[in-house]
């Protein structure tokens, strides 16, 4: 009875790439982190009730205090 292997390929088809070195890496930029949506909401709420909670844009009132937050006034 024959035995027939299968025939393993070698060679640099089958390696792998090497991995980039630390040197190579884009580095990220380092940046504080970003208010989180429930200090944003919690801002705009304060906003609104600035405004004397009447009807306005909410959305307005949300970009409002992001940017306040980043820019780290209240």
């Amino acid at each position: 009875m024959a035995r027939h292997t299968a025939n393993k390929q070698t060679g640099p088809s089958s390696s792998k790439p090497p991995a980039p070195s630390a040197q190579t890496r884009p580095q990220a930029p380092e940046s504080r982190p970003g208010p989180t949506n429930e200090q944003i909401a919690r801002r705009a709420y304060e906003v609104f009730l600035a405004r004397g909670g009447t009807h306005g844009n909410p959305e307005q009132d949300w970009f409002q205090a992001e940017r306040e937050l980043r820019l780290g006034r209240q």
